[in-house]
């Protein structure tokens, strides 16, 4: 089967959407599948490359200065789509967003009568924490928001987002398609194997105390991810015991490096930077919880990698982050945005360190039903379900 994938974001990009879509195009490739991914160009000019047997096509496109200095959106790509669509003649179209390049991909699929799937990443949030005036109209700017992603998404011959709470977002929305939760999926071999590990070397590789007890976060410092709770939640605990390790980068990192400091954290909380994707089981398995507080997550890859590694984890009662915490049986949740609950919540599993193992292992099951090989297969079930449509629905 020949796919085509558009997306906002691909490699080099570590956000939630870019991995899956890499994971997913990669996943194919090797199930035997001809994948061609569509990208707008990180060169502002058009290009092709073969990256582990994904072709990538590079639209051009624009930078998004002053908002955001990495992003890239396509303008008026619409001639640019339709050649590639015509050389390229996929059985298939699978756009990741309802941004520019996927829009007019939709719309060139549709006039050659392909079938496409639409997968949702999306949240109002991760819009609005980024634009501070927009924060304070949130009741008429989600409304808009999502009215332009069911422009999109209802024009799809069927809708896949990551957990059953997604969707259900989405149909709360007024989505008309067929709909149902496909995990991102989780390379579940790779974490495990990280079991083995020298914790303590991997530990001082990234300045972290080997002596400590290690609450680690990792992913994008962004506004939605609300790592100030974590913050204010460690200054209430007064635990030098307590390290907390802050893995990435993003909009947030120099004004959180402010935080720590003004909060008397300097020393406890650690800033590690960018981690290398061959050093993520690593440095998950060198901890000894991990944390999620984003109130956004549509379901959280970070978190099922650090469940797949055995982690317990901490979580904020969130959005779809419940369906990937079990409270009390592979870790805990406290309230959303709430900093006193967190700190609770840290203080409990501090308490119950003879219960670590066991709920490392619950979140070692749990990943097992997200693995990136069922993933693949119900993906390759859908795309194969739908093109047999699209041929009955011509004769």
């Amino acid at each position: 089967m020949r796919v085509l994938i558009a997306a906002q974001t691909y490699r080099p990009a570590t956000n939630g959407a870019a991995v899956f879509t890499l994971n997913l195009a990669e996943g194919l490739v090797r199930a035997g599948h001809e994948v061609v991914v569509l990208v707008p160009s990180d060169r502002m000019r058009a290009y092709r490359t073969i990256c582990n047997g994904v072709r990538i096509e590079a639209v051009r496109a624009f930078p998004l200065v002053p908002l955001y200095s990495d992003v890239y959106v396509t303008l008026g790509a619409g001639r640019q789509v339709a050649r590639l669509l015509e050389s390229l003649r996929p059985d298939l179209v699978h756009i990741q967003d309802h941004y520019p390049l996927s829009r007019a991909v939709l719309s060139a699929a549709l006039r050659h009568g392909l079938p496409v799937v639409a997968t949702n990443h999306f949240l109002p949030e991760n819009v609005a924490h980024h634009v501070p005036v927009l924060r304070r109209v949130r009741r008429l700017l989600d409304p808009l928001l999502w009215s332009m992603v069911l422009d999109v998404f209802n024009r799809a011959d069927a809708v896949t987002s990551p957990t059953e709470t997604a969707v259900r977002i989405l149909r709360q929305q007024g989505l008309q398609p067929p709909a149902q939760a496909i995990s991102c999926g989780v390379d579940l071999e790779r974490f495990w194997r990280a079991g083995t590990v020298d914790r303590a070397a991997v530990r001082r590789r990234y300045g972290l105390d080997p002596r400590s007890t290690l609450l680690l976060y990792l992913g994008r410092l962004d506004p939605e991810k609300r790592l100030d709770v974590l913050l204010r939640a460690l200054q209430r605990l007064r635990r030098p015991d307590l390290q907390l390790a802050l893995a990435g980068r993003g909009r947030r990192t120099r004004s959180l490096r402010r935080m720590a400091s003004r909060l008397g954290l300097d020393g406890q909380v650690v800033f590690t930077g960018y981690v290398p994707g061959e050093d993520l089981p690593a440095l998950l398995t060198s901890a000894d919880v991990f944390a999620m507080p984003s109130e956004a997550e549509l379901q959280s890859i970070a978190t099922l990698e650090a469940m797949a590694t055995g982690r317990p984890v901490m979580a904020a009662d969130a959005r779809a982050l419940p369906e990937l915490v079990w409270e009390g049986i592979n870790g805990r949740l406290f309230r959303s945005g709430d900093p006193e609950d967190a700190a609770r919540c840290i203080a409990q599993l501090l308490d119950e360190r003879d219960r670590w193992a066991e709920m490392g292992a619950a979140s070692r099951i749990l990943a097992c039903g997200h693995s990136m090989e069922s993933t693949i297969r119900r993906y390759e079930e859908l795309y194969r379900s739908l093109c047999s449509s699209k041929v009955l629905g011509r004769t």
